[in-house]
């Protein structure tokens, strides 16, 4: 077992992700958890609606970690592949 100096510890959003999770675009589904970042293997657009209710477009390159609180991820405008929600 791997020692975790920082278990116990409350993250914030300044913290490194705990979890990444396969996001699957829809247009009308909210993803599970809002997202600290999304990540891509394949460049692209995403559409997105952010935590806050904006909606918008965003370029995101290929293994990037793009910092964003987004909580649906639309199939309709969306480039990219591989998408991964961190949380």
């Amino acid at each position: 077992m791997i020692d975790d100096t920082f278990a116990g510890t409350i993250p914030s959003l300044q913290s490194p992700a705990l979890a990444i999770e396969e996001i699957v675009p829809d247009d009308v589904a909210e993803l599970t958890y809002v997202t600290r970042a999304l990540n891509v293997s394949a460049s692209g657009i995403i559409r997105m609606e952010t935590i806050n209710g904006s909606i918008g477009d965003v370029f995101v390159g290929a293994g990037v970690a793009f910092p964003i609180r987004a909580k649906r991820i639309f199939a309709t405008g969306t480039t990219a592949s591989g998408i991964r929600g961190l949380f």
